[in-house]
């Protein structure tokens, strides 16, 4: 190996040219997807207080939010939705006439052909108690019976319009259950992402407020152990096998070395999520005139492109578009 100073290393970082030449990780705009939540009832959209420059939709704001994202280059937009009643198996999660698929089917017809229009498939904004699935007598969540409701929700999904489902509730045999559900009733071409890698993490709070979360306790028994590295490697194998067309690792900022590990394990697609935790702590602190904002945010999302995600969802994703189309 030649030494210094016949070998000068900074040679290929001697000006903006030769830097930009030379990176090995870029950030595109068609690699982000932008979270979006949408409240059933509201007449304009409410601010979310734990993240600054996030809101709650009305439908109306909805639909002009998602035409942004799409004139900005982002890949797509992933729907959560907040209802205005829930109950203890989440009926209206399945509901046609329930705010998610109703709003999915409005930003098909609206955006379908600029982005992906994607949706979260999981129980826990419809149940009263906050927990994703059904619950038995005792209190603990039944995986299997949370598998038929998670099947039912997947064809209203697909129904009303939503290219790709996001499976997030981290139930055994979710992603098997739902492709079969998809292809009985002719979905073939409706894309799974599977939640593979969905660890238990204290970065979640501010999300629990976007969706007016209704939990008590915690999701321990089903999330994975932030301790556990090759758990995460094991999940997304086998949602790979079960016909996930992409899989996931969240979060993402504090599970670098799992996204990496996960990217070098599998074939298919993979995705992380910058989560609301992360968002909040950028925020926080470029608020107080800590960091500099637009670096860091691009920083970070850089950061988890190089650990192996073909895609991002971030909350910043319009807005880092237009800086990457603008430098």
């Amino acid at each position: 190996m030649s030494r210094f100073p016949e070998a000068r290393l900074r040679r290929l970082r001697q000006s903006a040219p030769v830097r930009d030449l030379m990176r090995e990780t870029s950030l595109e705009p068609r690699q982000l997807v932008l979270p979006m939540f949408v409240r059933e009832g509201l007449s304009e959209p409410a601010p979310i207080r734990s993240m600054p420059g996030v809101v709650q939709h009305s439908m109306t704001s909805l639909r002009a939010a998602a035409t942004e994202a799409a004139d900005a280059g982002v890949g797509g937009v992933m729907l959560f939705g907040v209802p205005a009643v829930r109950d203890a198996i989440g009926s209206g999660a399945d509901d046609p006439d329930g705010i998610l698929n109703v709003a999915t089917t409005a930003l098909a017809a609206e955006v379908g052909d600029a982005l992906l229009v994607q949706t979260d498939l999981c129980l826990d904004e419809f149940t009263d108690h906050g927990h994703c699935g059904v619950l038995t007598p005792a209190g603990a969540v039944d995986n299997d019976a949370t598998l038929e409701r998670y099947a039912a929700m997947a064809l209203a999904q697909a129904r009303a319009g939503s290219q790709l489902l996001g499976l997030s509730g981290m139930m055994d045999g979710q992603v098997a259950v739902i492709r079969a559900a998809l292809d009985d009733e002719g979905f073939h071409d409706t894309l799974v992402l599977a939640y593979a890698a969905k660890y238990a993490s204290a970065f979640y709070g501010p999300f629990r407020e976007a969706v007016d979360s209704q939990l008590q306790g915690d999701r321990r028994t089903y999330q994975m152990d932030p301790g556990n590295r090759r758990e995460g490697v094991r999940e997304a194998l086998f949602d790979q096998d079960e016909g996930a067309d992409i899989v996931m690792v969240k979060p993402a900022m504090g599970f670098l070395d799992v996204l990496r590990e996960v990217r070098d394990a599998v074939e298919v697609p993979v995705w992380a999520y910058q989560v609301s935790g992360e968002y909040a702590m950028i925020e926080a602190a470029a608020g107080n005139g800590w960091i500099d904002r637009r670096a860091a945010v691009l920083e970070s999302l850089l950061s988890i492109r190089r650990a192996g995600a073909d895609a991002v969802l971030s909350y910043w994703a319009v807005e880092a578009a237009r800086w990457l189309r603008s430098p």
